[in-house]
């Protein structure tokens, strides 16, 4: 699967249940350049909304995408600060 991100970094999270994406996620950026795009692969279709809920309520972050395929859910989220 490709995305039409320039992704910096692929962070595989599969197998985790919440809060260790999350978790994982927010370490990932934090040793993230601003402008640079984590790809976040999962397992748990909780972390659509997880991600998604982190993403908006924390400072410096974007979520550019969310993608659903068979089993497995990919997150884009841009470090913007």
């Amino acid at each position: 699967m490709s995305s039409e991100y320039d992704v910096t970094e692929t962070l595989d999270v599969k197998g985790l249940s919440c809060p260790m994406p999350i978790v994982k996620t927010k370490q990932a950026i934090d040793d993230l350049e601003e402008g640079a795009v984590l790809e976040v692969v999962a397992t748990d279709s909780g972390s659509v909304s997880d991600v998604q809920g982190w993403a908006e309520g924390t400072d410096g972050v974007t979520l550019l995408e969310q993608v659903e395929g068979e089993d497995r859910y990919t997150h884009y989220v841009e470090k913007t600060a």
